[in-house]
């Protein structure tokens, strides 16, 4: 089983403590986001783990617990973009974040720490010629503690809809989307670092990007020596991963970027981070007597 901590909100950033109480009593349970009612409980012992993928903004509140997660594999997906506070009001500073990438390859090695710079879009503050100079500077920075670059481009859905005037931003063009691609992968290849798309429906292996998934079979392998029992996850189109168990909840990140497909109501995740209480088994709230809970094999 992979665990994916998280797609749905930043564990690692505002959570850590929730997830090591749950390391520590074995499990997590997880409300079902459609069926609220209907609650799977996640088996956390390293027995029934093969990886646990962090996707974060923020790792470092997680630094003090890592000792903890010695029995488990691990894969950081960091997310570090050229953005400021109108668009990443409770962002850390980038240069604390570049610290952390030194830190956790230094720890476990580059194999286990990859970059997402995503989404890209651009206005009139973040050109494509802006997008080119912060990269490199990025890459200039990190490029010895990351084996990989993901990217993908921004998504008009309801969040970022509610904010497109606000951020001056549109959807890219096919000339944009080409542009940036030939762009991103000339500066990666001038440090010898591959790149790829997440759920993206095109093909730029024509400028060099890798085709595969965030979390696919290959890097799997790569990481826990496993290739049997992982099925393709259909849940996303244009998705090159394998399936994994995200163990997050919806509007709960207190981030609150501007282009964010997981929050979407920021009262809701106002509320929801007050009701969080780091003992219990669930992120958000607590079990309830009508609460059907049922454990996870696989």
């Amino acid at each position: 089983m992979i665990i994916n901590v998280s797609g749905r909100t930043d564990i690692a950033a505002f959570y850590s403590k929730w997830f090591i109480n749950r390391i520590r009593d074995g499990y997590a349970d997880v409300r079902n986001p459609f069926y609220p009612r209907q609650v799977s409980r996640i088996p956390l012992d390293s027995n029934h783990v093969d990886l646990i993928v962090f996707c974060t903004k923020n790792p470092i509140p997680l630094f003090p617990y890592l000792e903890e997660l010695k029995d488990y594999s691990l894969l950081f997906q960091i997310t570090l973009t050229p953005y400021t506070k109108e668009t990443e009001p409770r962002v850390i500073g980038k240069g604390n974040m570049i610290k952390a990438f030194h830190f956790l390859a230094s720890k476990y090695g580059k194999d286990r720490v990859m970059l997402r710079y995503d989404p890209i879009f651009i206005n009139a503050k973040y050109t494509i010629s802006y997008h080119e100079a912060m990269f490199r500077r990025l890459l200039e920075e990190i490029k010895d503690d990351i084996s990989r670059v993901i990217i993908s481009f921004i998504d008009f859905k309801k969040n970022t809809r509610k904010h497109e005037q606000e951020l001056g931003i549109k959807p890219l063009s096919q000339k944009e989307i080409e542009t940036l691609a030939e762009v991103f992968s000339r500066v990666a290849s001038s440090f010898a670092i591959p790149i790829q798309t997440c759920a993206e429906p095109y093909d730029l292996t024509q400028y060099g990007f890798r085709k595969g998934g965030c979390i696919d079979l290959e890097t799997v392998y790569h990481l826990t020596g496993k290739t049997k029992g992982f099925r393709k996850n259909h849940n996303r189109s244009n998705c090159g991963c394998v399936q994994t168990v995200d163990l997050g909840v919806y509007n709960t990140c207190p981030h609150f970027c501007r282009y964010c497909y997981a929050n979407y109501d920021e009262e809701q995740v106002i509320s929801n981070y007050y009701e969080h209480d780091p003992e219990s088994s669930l992120l958000i709230g607590h079990l309830e007597e009508d609460d059907k809970v049922t454990v996870r094999e696989s």
